[in-house]
């Protein structure tokens, strides 16, 4: 099995620079989805619901402090990745790979996987708690299923921006 600098990799090389926030969510994503089409994992380490969406706490740990990253992961080969493991990442960037880290952070805020695994946690708090295999691969299939799911690319991003800034504005008049 892969683990998740391989993964890593194969997103910078495709993407050339990317932000340590996004990557965060490209890979969470590449995970998810490999749980539904090729109902396996596609890199063992855990997903954490930290405030500002999942993350896997060894990549964050190696790009500590820093932003836009194109260095490749030492020691990671993307050669590892099965051509099913490559093609998983590439519809994922394809259909991911063009939003900003704002807004893939939106995204899996809104998702069942990421506010499950927090709980009763409030969004800006600090969290641990992992984001289960399972939920994930429940979520996104049914997902997939859904005949009326919106499809990333039809989401109106100036509205959701508008609603995001009123929502903070909501928290801070409560305070």
């Amino acid at each position: 099995m892969v683990n998740v600098f391989d993964v890593a990799a194969y997103i910078i090389q495709k993407q050339k620079q990317v932000t340590t926030v996004k990557l965060q969510k490209l890979v969470y994503y590449s995970q998810a989805w490999s749980l539904v089409w090729d109902d396996a994992l596609l890199f063992p380490e855990e997903i954490q619901a930290w405030a500002n969406g999942p993350v896997v706490y060894e990549l964050f740990n190696y790009y500590r402090g820093e932003f836009a990253i194109s260095r490749i992961p030492k020691d990671s080969d993307s050669s590892r990745l099965t051509s099913a493991e490559r093609e998983t990442i590439d519809v994922v960037l394809m259909s991911y790979g063009d939003l900003t880290a704002r807004q893939l952070s939106f995204l899996t805020h809104s998702e069942t996987p990421w506010r499950s695994a927090r709980g009763d946690i409030a969004d800006t708090e600090r969290s641990q708690e992992t984001i289960s295999p399972e939920s994930m691969q429940s979520f996104y299939s049914s997902l997939e299923s859904a005949r009326n799911s919106t499809i990333v690319e039809d989401i109106d991003w100036k509205t959701v921006a508008t609603q995001d800034v009123n929502k903070l504005e909501d928290v801070a008049t409560e305070s």
